[in-house]
């Protein structure tokens, strides 16, 4: 009997010769122009993104957010700062150009332009060559939105009242003073609290008095003749004895721990 002798081969259309769903395409016929995107691509972006994402968690732990008293919506002289990330559009903002009356154009119209056009970059630069050097518009492009980055970050950070921001956020611990004191009374008979708070915490309208280091002298003119335009002279129509009961009162909450 010869071997294959009464043997048939039967191929099914259906079926691809070819088809091979684990094994990645050869590609090495374009060497350095092009890979396989699942798993080579792929697995390179996987990477990469662990490596950053470990960095950010470690910077996260070593560095933690910096906490800032209450925020108080009726605080006009709170003046905000964004984190690092957004300091080169809060310095955009800070231009002629992009401000007061252009304010749209600096808020809206040039970021939009310019993280439209970063995402609309694959679709506008469609061309074959990867390396940079071949690629003069949109490597050029890049360099100058990064260059814009960094250099009104720099701005914004150089620029900035850091101690103002500092004493501005710090956190308080303001005690609950007793509203029958002698004292206290005066305060609320005089409109006192009203300004500068229940606790004398302060207020839109008026700083805080406790922890303000205040001598009872210093007390004592401000309520009769005034401080500023926030203070106007003849608040406290009170006597001589009152002023210095209030004035005495002041001091001890002022310089209290």
């Amino acid at each position: 009997m010869h071997r294959g002798k009464g043997m048939k081969f039967v191929g099914d259309s259906r079926v691809h010769v070819d088809r091979k769903p684990n094994i990645p395409k050869d590609y090495s016929e374009y060497p350095g122009k092009t890979e396989a995107f699942w798993p080579n691509f792929l697995l390179k972006e996987w990477m990469v993104g662990a490596v950053f994402l470990i960095g950010y968690l470690c910077l996260t732990i070593a560095h933690p957010s910096p906490l800032e008293k209450l925020a108080d919506p009726t605080d006009t002289g709170y003046t905000p700062l964004p984190d690092w990330y957004f300091l080169f559009l809060y310095q955009l903002l800070k231009y002629s150009y992009a401000s007061g009356p252009y304010n749209t154009i600096g808020a809206f119209v040039i970021p939009g332009l310019a993280f439209g056009g970063l995402l609309l970059a694959p679709f506008l630069d469609r061309g074959p060559e990867r390396k940079p050097s071949k690629r003069i518009i949109p490597t050029g492009l890049m360099l100058c939105g990064l260059a814009a980055t960094v250099y009104l970050t720099w701005e914004a950070a150089a620029h900035h009242d850091w101690k103002k921001q500092h004493e501005q956020g710090k956190i308080q611990n303001f005690a609950t003073l007793d509203q029958a004191d002698p004292g206290y009374k005066l305060l609320q008979k005089n409109t006192c609290v009203t300004c500068h708070g229940d606790n004398l915490q302060g207020g839109p309208a008026a700083p805080a008095l406790q922890n303000a280091n205040l001598k009872s002298d210093e007390v004592a003119k401000i309520a009769r003749e005034g401080k500023g335009g926030k203070m106007p002279p003849g608040v406290f129509k009170g006597t001589d004895a009152e002023l210095k009961t209030l004035s005495e009162y002041v001091e001890k909450v002022s310089t209290k721990k």
